[in-house]
């Protein structure tokens, strides 16, 4: 058995719990023992109810939704000084959840997680949104549409300004889809935190934690078909046809109208070619 198999088979494990008992917290903290294996996942979850049981003493009497909102900004980004990662936001620290609460920096999605598991533990309902290019939190409270950029020290966003951040990352033509801000399954949660990884993994060529990123979201989301591609077009990079083909070819089978599947085709002939010579 690898050293990764156990904290996988913890983090499978997690996500069979019905929706609403999954612990994101817990499950991320299994995705960090991989780089981490000696990583003391209940330590952890104590830090963040350490910190949510001082913050229960700071909310105010009234507990407006909005009031809520700005006494846990006062305490995670004022008190304990939590910032978004903006001078190295591609440090893959910024991605592992014990890392986060250390060092108290990350990206959008870590520090969005740190505010999401604080207001659990003071029973004000939260759930992420996967804006494309940035993440954001909103209350699930009835009849309320807001939302909370934790990157940025938890400003308030109304749905006309994640509009215009679509616009501004992406241009003019971009568009703001309902889905966009509809709440996050634990699932996509931890799928969008490994994919971040994987593609900071990428861009430093370091191809075995690039795999290792793409294993664990087909555990997690085997019918992310993109994945099957993009671990098929490394095996093949690093000469494994028989692997690359698998996956290229899986690819194709639930996909066969993508737009590359003319490359991709190309590539499974190419393997052929090779596995047919003497």
């Amino acid at each position: 058995m690898t050293h990764s198999a156990l904290p996988r088979e913890r983090l499978y494990h997690e996500l069979q719990r019905p929706g609403g008992q999954v612990s994101l917290a817990r499950a991320a903290l299994y995705l960090a023992q991989e780089d981490y294996p000696h990583l003391a996942v209940d330590d952890y979850l104590a830090m963040l109810d350490r910190m949510a049981a001082t913050l229960r003493q700071r909310l105010p009497a009234d507990l407006y939704p909005l009031k809520v909102i700005r006494a846990i900004n006062d305490y995670l980004f004022g008190d304990l000084n939590f910032r978004g990662n903006s001078i190295d936001y591609y440090d893959p620290r910024n991605s592992f959840l014990n890392d986060v609460l250390e060092r108290r920096v990350g990206i959008p999605i870590t520090l969005s997680l740190v505010y999401l598991e604080l207001a659990q533990r003071i029973d004000f309902p939260m759930a992420g949104v996967s804006l494309p290019g940035h993440f954001l939190i909103r209350p699930t409270v009835a009849g309320m549409t807001v939302f909370v950029d934790p990157f940025h020290q938890g400003e308030i966003m109304f749905e006309h300004d994640c509009r215009d951040r679509i616009k501004q990352m992406f241009g003019d033509s971009a568009r703001l889809e309902p889905h966009h801000l509809a709440p996050v399954a634990p699932s996509a949660f931890l799928v969008r935190m490994l994919t971040n990884l994987k593609l900071i993994y990428l861009q430093n060529r370091d191809v075995p934690k690039a795999l290792d990123a793409i294993n664990r979201i087909l555990l997690i989301a085997p019918e992310a078909v993109g994945e099957w591609r993009d671990r098929g077009l490394i095996h093949y990079q690093q000469g494994l046809l028989v692997q690359a083909q698998l996956d290229l070819e899986r690819y194709l089978y639930q996909h066969p109208n993508a737009p590359d599947a003319f490359e991709i085709r190309q590539v499974i002939e190419q393997i052929e070619r090779v596995q047919d010579e003497p």
